[in-house]
């Protein structure tokens, strides 16, 4: 067997996040994943140039985006030898997709790579009832007027009225904001604590804005440049004002302002062997090291958002590191309570040793390391897009620190989570 190689992450792109029915209403995974792609095609002078391979995804497709990554990949410019694959991990997706080719790389069946991920809630697909749907097959396949005019009998206009798409889960009939808010509550999250996460993220991705730092990390899109959901203004008396979002009772604590908002953008990474980099002259700005998914039982053992608490400690034994050894932390802000569920149980004795099989708890992290540039509450988080987001942005944080590693933890629907490391 072939030596394992190291897997570089060179650079990455997004497009500007918008808030769901603003900037990018209308607009369809395609276009927006091409613009992310050719933003970064062009950065890397890529063009007409065969990639090993491209990987991506979307939570929400329409029946037309059944070859979204070779649709895309074309649409950037990239050589029609470029092969691709459409992966879907919900939340982890894009993530999901820079471990797949990453691993191709590392076992040198391809010296380089582009994962990426898109998602829109401004251009969703609205399907018609199951019953219509299936009386509009049975016509397609009806040969004579006979048979069609059996196939439309007990046609009811009730039948036409649309499906429209919920983010919910099948088993359990909640969304995934009513799942957090029971976790809320079982970890004791106040709203306080909640609110005051959702603040400093917003305040520190404005802060990142006004130091450049997404200045070569952005390709816009439709006329936008930035994304429109940070609020650099905002307060914690503006956030105590908001009503709850999903539990309406007083003892409901997740808002609008605390929870991540329905958001449409697309990002991508371009990773690669350090042979490929040499040969290539591309800076190396860090390393893809470890990766790990998790999954639980949320319906009768755990809340929905909590599997990245035990995919991460897995990881952790097998790079022979602890929760401190981290320079940087980004932990996806799906909700402000679900970053404080896990930090929350990481510190937890009885937790560790009852539900991870540890020894001790893994203990707390330094909270001034975490999401230093904004998590998804304040820059915004289309599905699919998030993972390849963090990567790009927390490769940049370590290249420009010049040394150290970070994590990032990312919860997804289904009660799953994957998690990985990078490194410099």
């Amino acid at each position: 067997m072939s030596e394992i190689k190291k897997v570089c992450i060179i650079d990455g792109t997004r497009i500007p996040f918008c808030r769901s029915g603003s900037k990018y209403m209308g607009m369809s995974n395609k276009e927006l994943m091409s613009t992310a792609l050719k933003g970064l095609v062009s950065k890397l002078n890529l063009e007409g140039k065969a990639v090993g391979e491209l990987s991506l995804g979307a939570v929400s497709k329409h029946a037309a985006d059944f070859s979204l990554a070779r649709e895309c990949a074309i649409e950037s410019g990239l050589s029609f030898a470029t092969p691709t694959f459409d992966v879907q991990m919900a939340c982890g997706t894009s993530l999901e997709a820079a471990i797949l080719v990453g691993n191709k790389i590392a076992l040198g069946h391809i010296d380089c790579a582009i994962a990426g991920g898109v998602d829109t809630n401004s251009d969703v697909p609205i399907e018609f009832s199951k019953k219509f749907s299936d009386r509009l097959l049975r016509l397609n396949g009806a040969k004579t007027l006979g048979q069609k005019l059996s196939v439309l009998k007990g046609f009811s206009p009730k039948e036409l009225l649309p499906k429209l798409p919920a983010v919910k889960e099948a088993r359990t009939g909640k969304s995934m904001g009513e799942s957090c808010e029971d976790m809320a509550k079982t970890w004791n999250i106040s709203r306080f604590e909640q609110d005051q996460l959702a603040l400093e993220s917003h305040q520190k991705a404005e802060a990142a804005y006004q130091q450049g730092f997404f200045d070569d990390l952005i390709t816009s899109c439709a006329g936008v440049k930035k994304d429109n959901i940070v609020r650099g203004d905002t307060s914690l008396d503006k956030l105590n004002k908001l009503r709850t979002a999903f539990d309406k009772s007083s003892k409901g604590t997740l808002t609008a302002g605390n929870s991540s908002p329905l958001s449409d953008g697309a990002s991508c990474v371009f990773l690669c062997s350090e042979e490929y980099a040499m040969k290539n002259k591309l800076d190396v700005m860090a390393y893809l090291t470890y990766s790990q998914s998790a999954a639980v039982d949320y319906i009768n053992e755990e809340g929905l958002l909590m599997a990245p608490a035990y995919a991460v400690p897995k990881m952790l034994e097998r790079a022979d590191l602890t929760l401190q050894d981290f320079d940087f932390y980004e932990i996806h802000e799906a909700f402000s309570a679900q970053v404080l569920c896990t930090l929350k149980a990481w510190e937890d004795e009885n937790f560790c040793k009852e539900k991870l099989g540890l020894e001790k708890a893994l203990g707390s992290i330094d909270r001034s390391k975490l999401n230093v540039k904004g998590g998804s509450v304040a820059l915004g988080h289309p599905f699919a897009a998030t993972g390849t987001r963090i990567v790009t942005s927390l490769a940049k944080m370590l290249n420009e620190k010049g040394s150290g590693r970070g994590l990032i933890s990312i919860c997804t629907a289904g009660g799953m989570g994957v998690t990985a490391i990078l490194e410099k």
